[in-house]
């Protein structure tokens, strides 16, 4: 009876054990999926509070019900109908297209270079881009504008693209990406007869896809949405980006809140488009490198 009893005692501490254990996991889940939920809706907010403003009239723009009590699109008529919108969104879409294309093409051409190719000082050449991260945008502009003032950039697409044609965080990630390239290829290539460009191009970049993908995603977004420099390097309306215009426009309408927050969500449409579509390249390409860092 003794041995029973005992027998009977372990069965049930252990069970308790597990239960206890799986009531702790089952915890340490639910506070996870909290606060995963809880930062989803921080991020959400701002967009839902903008499209909440441009549903509503100029004298409903200061009552925070995120319900407009009168929801109304008058707001996206009046914008969708001047013709400035269009234009600026035409501005965006020039400047940031090619600035993606210049950096993709550049940043991936460095970094191959920077991993595969053995040169004396590449490790500093890398560390001096690197290092460019650090410098802010705002101590950066002064030069940039001298720049293109010396050389009759203002007001011009050129002046506008010019900073971001390449990207210190893009030579990082494609150099981090081409480390996964086996030698052998290349070699096998250069065997077959390829020159090195042939290589690079027809060989590396399609087993690079993945990062090319969330590299042409992170410059487009980051160009879209610019601000700083398209406002201080243009001096024409006709040559605004969509933020500098919507910024403007407000000004011109004695700060329309509801016509702002309407462009702005009009010309948030093509990000959120792009970020649905290519979301698991940027996930995978975060990841890739952050495991090769």
């Amino acid at each position: 009876m003794a041995a029973q009893d005992v027998a009977i005692k372990a069965s049930s501490d252990t069970l308790f054990s597990g239960s206890s254990r799986a009531s702790r996991r089952n915890m340490g889940q639910f506070i996870r999926w909290a606060l995963l939920f809880s930062g989803g809706v921080l991020m959400v907010m701002p967009i839902v509070f903008m499209l909440s403003t441009s549903l509503k009239f100029p004298f409903e723009v200061y009552n925070l019900n995120l319900i407009p009590e009168e929801p109304t699109i008058e707001n996206y008529t009046y914008v969708l109908e001047d013709g400035r919108f269009y234009h600026w969104f035409w501005n965006s879409l020039i400047v940031a297209t090619l600035t993606t294309i210049s950096a993709v093409f550049f940043d991936a051409l460095v970094g191959y270079a920077l991993c595969k190719f053995r040169f004396p000082g590449r490790y500093l050449i890398f560390i001096a881009i690197l290092s460019t991260l650090m410098i802010p945008t705002e101590m950066l502009v002064i030069p940039w504008y001298l720049m293109s003032k010396s050389f009759g950039w203002l007001d011009t697409y050129w002046g506008i693209m010019f900073p971001g044609i390449m990207t210190a965080f893009g030579t990082f990630l494609m150099k981090q990406f081409f480390e996964t390239v086996p030698d052998d290829f290349l070699e096998a290539a250069r065997i077959d007869g390829l020159n090195e460009f042939q290589i690079w191009w027809q060989v590396a970049m399609p087993l690079v896809r993945p990062a090319l993908a969330a590299l042409a995603i992170f410059v487009f977004l980051g160009n879209w949405t610019a601000f700083i420099w398209p406002l201080i390097v243009t001096n024409s309306a006709d040559m605004y980006t969509l933020p500098v215009g919507l910024s403007s426009f407000g000004d011109e309408v004695d700060v329309a809140w509801e016509l702002i927050m309407t462009g702005a969500a009009i010309s948030t449409l093509p990000t959120l488009v792009v970020f649905l579509v290519f979301q698991r390249f940027i996930i995978r390409g975060v990841v890739m490198a952050g495991l090769k860092g």
